[in-house]
């Protein structure tokens, strides 16, 4: 499992995100505060608090990095 930090401050960039992680097999959570959504639902992210960074779990093997490159634009150091 690898953990990263996002930001997802626009509508848009909510869509292009998950349009982006269903290319993917892997699964994928989502975690704010105390709550934990599958990052794969648009309406579950919207149910987040977006003004803050959120946490990123992604499961499986990635070992080419596609993951990440394809969600660069998305995380925050």
């Amino acid at each position: 499992m690898k953990t990263v930090k996002i930001s997802l401050d626009s509508i848009d960039k909510v869509k292009e995100f998950v349009q982006t992680i269903t290319l993917f097999d892997n699964d994928f959570d989502m975690r704010s505060g105390r709550y934990t959504i599958d990052a794969k639902s648009i309406l579950g992210i919207f149910s987040l608090d977006l003004s803050k960074p959120i946490e990123l779990d992604i499961y499986g093997e990635d070992p080419k990095g596609e993951v990440l490159e394809a969600i660069q634009s998305f995380i925050i150091q």
